[in-house]
């Protein structure tokens, strides 16, 4: 039935969201080594906006514990370095006139600790968009079972509902384990 394979397709599109917004998410969480992506969640004041950082300077990672922005207009410094200490991302950006200098300290024991508690909570965020997807899905074939569909396609369909959720949980898990020894590795 057209009405199942669509029912399907949306509920493994939804899935895939999941697991891509997850993937976004697990970017933000630093393991150790400094990277441009660290920064993706700073917004600035541009000229009354909320501007990415990146659209309104250069962020380069000279080494593996340094961050540098060059702001592309220099009045934007102190509009720059107030976002960074808003976004609360736990850095401390200094100043020298010309750009912001960012020292990326190295992560403590309880530091990595905490970052597998938040990565652990990105992961259990998306098994929870993952069920709801399927729940979504086993509503719309009740549905359709209720205006007289076959009992046996509409089980077989939820069948393959469970099986596309399980699936994608495992993805999901194997994510999580990956990025927690990306944590835990000193």
């Amino acid at each position: 039935m057209e009405e199942i394979d669509f029912i399907l397709d949306s509920t493994e599109e939804s899935m895939i969201g999941s697991i891509a917004h997850l993937e976004k998410e697990f970017l933000n969480i630093r393991a150790g080594k400094a990277s441009p992506q660290m920064l993706g969640s700073v917004f600035v004041d541009y000229y009354g906006s909320q501007t990415p950082l990146s659209q309104v300077s250069n962020v380069n990672v000279p080494d593996a514990r340094t961050i540098t922005i060059q702001p592309y207009e220099k009045s934007m410094l102190h509009t720059i370095e107030k976002a960074i200490m808003i976004a609360n991302l736990g850095f401390n950006p200094m100043n020298n006139g010309e750009n912001i200098i960012i020292n990326v300290p190295a992560l403590t024991e309880e530091r990595r600790r905490d970052l597998v508690k938040q990565a652990k909570a990105e992961a259990e965020d998306a098994k929870i968009g993952i069920r709801n997807a399927r729940k979504d899905a086993n509503t719309e074939i009740k549905k359709l079972e209720k205006e007289g569909a076959s009992e046996d396609i509409c089980k077989s369909a939820e069948d393959d509902v469970q099986k596309l959720t399980d699936a994608f949980i495992k993805k999901v898990d194997e994510h999580l384990a990956t990025k927690e020894a990306e944590i835990m590795k000193v």
